[in-house]
């Protein structure tokens, strides 16, 4: 939540508004006084690595009385704030419409009763008001993300991977509780990332006879050589009559039926806390910013809205739809409509649960396909890739091929360093850290002429035709950590600047994404040409910082952004003209940031691909099989899958020949370069904000479903 105040305070005085703090959620705006203060850009610096919200939030009974609106709507007309940015879960966001329906009828009120003059509710005819949804049970229908989610899997990840390593010792069950009393994200997602067993969630309640199901389930993994079972449980699970199941009715089922040694474990809020992770931040940032636009754009016609994220794009939509659709969730499963509240989550949680019911319960066939369909790691190694391995192999087995691994690249396939590799042979991928085929020589060699997929693993996400690659998100947040810890060593020193060299190979995009989670002054790469003039104008820009409270600087230079401007000669710059007002360290990040285990972002996009692109194999091998043989030589045999703006696709490698750089290994344009003047505004530049690419408003799908 730190993130959005911070960069809707910055965002809001460089468009010349004057920003104010209101403590304590809606209860600071029913008491008023010291409770609405005036925020500066200082007010925000250093709270981007912290969890929760600093400025307090509260829940109030007053503001759900037309009584205590009406004191809120005083204090407003009186400090003559007309445009109001509430980050919260549906509840505060619903309140907030409530309130801005009411307004024109709570000044007539106020007029009447002699609290403000006619001029003075002339002025405040009328008020604006944006959400940004901050939930950790990503329980909002229309976003895709909401503020916290992603740092609460990071939590529970970590909590996860600890469990797991002991449980490797011995052999037990696992039973993870984690929250959402409505929403099973963060169990589903959990689950996927840790290959857990079973997951129970609220939209989606097992079968009649699930306890028989699970306990041979377990009993199959134990006799299949695992020594570890993992069930994830939502805190709000429930059978189909709409009983509760709690970790504690499993973990008697397990012992009871299987006598297996059970331990329970309820994560509880330890899931709120924390530093919030890179994607949390950045989303956080974005959406200020968004908001801050939707609010200047307003009118008294448009309807409130919420600003949100669609795959990767910023969003807007009429608030109260969201609202609805979040409504029709509850209510399909009230009425045990149970495919249709899933459906009504959205398609990323659709994905989500179909990944999940191929990966854990779905047998491997008894007949065999008769294919083979090999998987080759090329590239430096990158954290996620083993998830994406571990899903493509279950996923094959499934689909009945025999799978087959490559070991050491290209130079392994030469030497035929390949063995088979089973179900139980990638139990327990997930977790674990690190780890492009000629399609030119088709017309030469028939043997290469087979259907072959890309999955872009990089830590640098420099992949053409993805707009995210596996790995990028684990770099980022290494990055975004030592950045964070960095700054810190500054808070007791006075007036220091950091200068900090990222991994990237010509593509800016890990320098650019820690500049705006970890709030940096700048961020120089190669993508984005600078010159002795901008070195200049970035020294004197500190040199003024400075003069304020905030006194560090944080600068990050991609490896390659300059062959001359190199990060020595950064460093020697900055020292030479910051003598008598400022120091320099410096600090080459290198390969730490290839490794440690992978994100939860990192292992579910992983998971994902990896059986996104066998079950694209499996259909492309039926199109092109002709007479006992298999025979693929057309441009859309050999793809790319990628995810672009909001879906995952598959691009025909000829076709992004077109689009990429080969000299620098970068494709020729990137989505995330428009991210950049946020970083400068943010770091107090005067440039001008590029907005022609504004988010205009959207409306939530509703799928038109079927009453059985």
């Amino acid at each position: 939540m730190n993130a959005a105040v911070r960069a809707t305070v910055r965002v809001g005085i460089y468009t010349g508004a004057k920003v104010y703090f209101v403590h304590e959620g809606y209860q600071g705006l029913v008491d008023g006084g010291d409770n609405i203060k005036l925020a500066t850009w200082e007010s925000v610096s250093m709270m981007l690595q912290l969890g929760g919200t600093v400025i307090g939030s509260a829940r109030c009974m007053d503001f759900r009385a037309r009584e205590g609106r009406m004191k809120a709507a005083l204090n407003l007309v009186k400090l003559g704030i007309t445009n109001l940015c509430v980050i919260g879960g549906d509840g505060s966001l619903t309140g907030a419409n409530q309130f801005r329906k009411e307004w024109a009828s709570l000044l007539v009120d106020l007029v009447k009763a002699g609290k403000i003059t006619d001029d003075e509710a002339r002025k405040s005819s009328h008020l604006n008001i944006v959400g940004m949804v901050g939930s950790i049970d990503n329980d909002f229908c229309g976003t895709d993300m909401t503020i916290g989610t992603d740092s609460a899997l990071h939590r529970i990840i970590e909590v996860v991977d600890a469990i797991t390593t002991t449980a490797q010792s011995h052999q037990r069950t696992f039973i993870l509780e984690v929250m959402g009393r409505h929403c099973g994200y963060l169990a589903l997602v959990t689950a996927l990332a840790c290959g857990a067993d079973w997951v129970f969630i609220p939209e989606m309640p097992p079968d009649e006879g699930w306890e028989g199901h699970l306990c041979r389930r377990l009993a199959d993994q134990r006799a299949r050589g695992s020594r570890l079972n993992v069930i994830i449980v939502a805190e709000g699970a429930m059978d189909r009559d709409g009983n509760p199941i709690s970790s504690e009715d499993i973990k008697k089922l397990v012992e009871k039926n299987l006598g297996f040694d059970t331990r329970t474990t309820v994560l509880g809020h330890v899931q709120r806390g924390g530093t919030p992770s890179a994607f949390d931040r950045i989303l956080g940032s974005r959406m200020g910013v968004e908001a801050v636009m939707a609010l200047l754009e307003a009118t008294p016609e448009t309807p409130a809205c919420v600003v949100s994220l669609s795959g990767n794009q910023a969003v807007r939509l009429p608030l109260m739809e969201c609202v609805q659709v979040t409504k029709d969730v509850t209510t399909a499963m009230a009425e045990k409509r149970w495919e249709d509240a899933i459906k009504l989550r959205g398609k990323s949680f659709e994905n989500n649960w179909n990944t999940y019911k191929m990966l854990a319960h779905i047998n491997p066939p008894d007949t065999k396909s008769n294919i083979n369909v090999a998987i080759v790691n090329i590239g430096a190694p990158c954290a996620g890739m083993n998830a994406a391995v571990r899903s493509a192999v279950r996923i094959g087995i499934i689909q009945g091929h025999n799978m087959l691994a490559v070991h050491d690249g290209f130079e392994g396939l030469a030497q035929g360093k390949i063995e088979p590799i089973t179900w139980t042979g990638v139990s327990g991928w997930t977790g674990k850290g690190g780890s492009e085929l000629g399609v030119e020589l088709r017309d030469k060699y028939e043997e290469l002429c087979i259907p072959m997929v890309v999955i872009p693993a990089t830590v640098s996400n420099n992949v053409p035709g993805s707009d995210f690659s596996i790995g990028a998100d684990t770099a980022l947040n290494t990055i975004t950590s030592t950045c964070d810890r960095i700054k810190q060593s500054a808070a007791g020193t006075k007036r220091r600047v950091f200068i900090i060299e990222t991994a990237g190979g010509y593509c800016g995009y890990l320098a650019t994404m820690a500049g705006l989670a970890a709030g940096a002054d700048a961020a120089y790469i190669y993508e984005d040409k600078f010159g002795i003039r901008d070195l200049e104008m970035n020294v004197e820009h500190l040199v003024q910082k400075m003069k304020t409270d905030v006194k560090r600087g944080l600068i990050l230079r991609n490896e390659n952004c300059n062959a001359n401007y190199t990060t020595d000669f950064i460093f020697a710059l900055y020292s030479e003209e910051g003598k008598g007002i400022f120091d320099c360290r410096k600090n080459v990040l290198g390969h730490m940031q290839q490794g440690g285990t992978p994100t939860p972002f990192d292992r579910n996009f992983g998971t994902k691909m990896g059986s996104k692109a066998v079950l694209w194999i499996t259909e492309k091998l039926k199109e092109v099989y002709r007479h006992g043989r298999i025979f693929a030589n057309t441009p859309d045999s050999a793809c790319v899958l990628g995810m672009k703006k909001r879906a995952l696709t598959f691009q025909p490698l000829a076709e992004l020949k077109e689009q990429t750089d080969f000299v620098h290994r970068i494709p020729k344009t990137s989505w995330w370069l428009k991210l950049r003047p946020i970083m400068k505004i943010l770091a107090k530049y005067n440039i001008s904000l590029d907005t022609s690419e504004h988010a205009h408003m959207e409306h939530v799908i509703k799928k038109r479903v079927s009453m059985h």
